[in-house]
């Protein structure tokens, strides 16, 4: 039932790409990545404004690959890593697009669809009590993280967060999140 997890995420890219990464997510490549996406983008002369919340929200994007991927099946082609994720980051004409894909449990998908579909369905008050509610009750995950991540990336881009759930096996499914990032706020 498996499929190509790359060819797949080539068809919701679109726009100009400015970084394609798939491989081992780890604390040496957030930190390229940022420095990477910050020149390209200091070199386009972006609006300071905006280069600051796309940094930001590629944070967040890369803090959630790093501390929620999933091991990769044992048929994934890929098996040099356990923290196998895939990031583009896109200048659209609305501004840019970040988009990852993890592999994720598929007993997990229910609970991290329900999320998604919690932070969509507020408004950007309600996304912003919850923030600060979690960050005033929040405890620590065994993934190291606090939940406030995809809230934070909602506050701060002030767009609906598109997502996809692409089954790879009975176990495991593909986890694409596709953000927009703008001037709009």
């Amino acid at each position: 039932m498996s499929f190509n997890v790359e060819n797949y995420f080539a068809e919701m890219m679109n726009g100009n790409t400015i970084l394609y990464y798939k491989g081992d997510i780890n604390s040496d490549l957030i930190n390229k990545v940022l420095d990477n996406v910050e020149d390209k983008m200091v070199k386009g002369n972006e609006n300071p404004k905006l280069r600051k919340k796309v940094y930001n929200v590629l944070v967040e994007s890369l803090q959630n690959l790093y501390h929620h991927v999933d091991k990769v099946p044992e048929d994934f082609e890929d098996q040099s890593s356990d923290k196998f994720g895939i990031l583009a980051v896109n200048k659209v004409s609305e501004g840019y697009k970040i988009v990852t894909g993890n592999f994720i449990r598929t007993d997990n998908v229910e609970k991290l669809e329900e999320k998604i579909k919690r932070i969509n369905r507020s408004s950007h008050e309600e996304i912003t009590e919850l923030y600060k509610f979690i960050l005033n009750h929040q405890r620590i995950t065994s993934k190291g993280g606090g939940g406030l991540g995809l809230v934070d990336i909602a506050r701060k881009t002030g767009n609906k967060l598109e997502y996809i759930f692409k089954v790879y096996n009975n176990e495991c499914s593909f986890f694409y999140l596709n953000i927009l990032v703008n001037d709009n706020s």
